[in-house]
């Protein structure tokens, strides 16, 4: 193996970039600013740009590079084929083959940025130590990754691991931003939990912390919780009922070692996780159990670990 690999992950605003050697050493990460103009066609030519200066800054050639990883906010069939990324303008990019024609044919792999993340939290993060986990990513929605015996799980379009769109109710009569109703993101992301926390308010309840609150948010609910506020402590309850409820119906399916929560909900912590693993284990299939619950440990990196991960692989 070679001795250097770049990882990138690609958002809608910046793109994250981690030079690292394949031992897993994190040598440098910076960031450059994602151009979605033109249908985003100057992504790949910056992201080569300044792949191409760093080597120059470090004095490596395109021979010492293992290859580029690259994770992106969309589908990616297992070619790194993206049939459409809304966010980045793109429609129908071969990813690897357009960045392998700016980099002198350095070997490029491309993936959905929430399945990399996953792999980057399997090889040096929360999950360290395990081939078989799901990364579930609570943010302003639900992400999700699936790795099986150290694999990627990308399915035949690219949309495995699409978790935050299970459907959870199918009695919800708001749709999500996927268009259906009643999907996990509805109720387990940040929005989800502060929609919850209003529904709840919005009924009859004894003083609460959150009543003092101007705006609401899973932060606040959570450092209620903490001080056991019973509003909030009702609130995390149904959040915590839905999302251990929908884990555990994964776990019959992908029978993982371990379920990965990151995602900025998950830096309420040990709370959190508490909660979810004892709804998950009071409706989990027997064999499953004992699965473990741990929090991300790699935060915004994850992405270039990941990234980077899929070329050694």
């Amino acid at each position: 193996m070679k001795k250097y690999g770049f990882g990138v992950d690609i958002g809608g605003t910046t793109c994250k970039i981690g030079l690292f050697e394949t031992s897993g050493k994190l040598l440098s990460k910076w960031e450059i600013p994602t151009d979605t103009q033109e249908a985003g066609r100057n992504i790949l030519p910056d992201i080569a740009s300044s792949l191409r200066q760093k080597m120059e800054e470090e004095s490596i050639s395109a021979e010492e590079l293992e290859g580029i990883g690259i994770g992106l906010p969309g589908p990616v069939d297992g070619n790194g084929l993206v049939p459409m990324c809304v966010n980045l303008g793109w429609k129908d990019m071969d990813v690897p083959k357009e960045m392998q024609s700016l980099m002198e044919g350095v070997p490029v792999k491309a993936g959905n940025d929430a399945n990399v993340a996953a792999l980057g939290e399997m090889w040096q993060g929360g999950g360290k130590g395990c081939q078989n986990l799901v990364m579930v990513t609570l943010g302003t929605g639900v992400g999700g990754g699936i790795i099986i015996h150290g694999q990627i799980v990308a399915g035949a379009n690219g949309a495995g691991g699409e978790i935050g769109h299970i459907t959870v109710n199918p009695h919800e009569p708001i749709p999500c931003n996927c268009g259906r109703k009643g999907c996990l993101e509805q109720y387990a992301s940040a929005t989800g939990i502060t929609r919850l926390a209003r529904e709840r308010l919005a009924q009859e309840h004894p003083d609460s912390l959150l009543d003092r609150e101007e705006e609401i948010s899973a932060k606040s609910v959570f450092d209620a919780y903490k001080r056991q506020d019973g509003v909030a402590q009702e609130i995390v309850s149904k959040f915590a009922g839905i999302l251990g409820n929908a884990l555990s119906n994964i776990a019959c399916v992908a029978d993982p070692e371990v379920f990965v929560i990151g995602g900025g909900v998950s830096k309420a912590g040990a709370p959190l996780l508490e909660a979810v693993e004892e709804r998950y284990q009071a409706a989990a299939f027997p064999s499953c159990q004992d699965t473990k619950f741990a929090l991300a440990s790699l935060g915004n990196d994850a992405g270039i670990y990941g990234s980077v991960k899929m070329v050694l692989d």
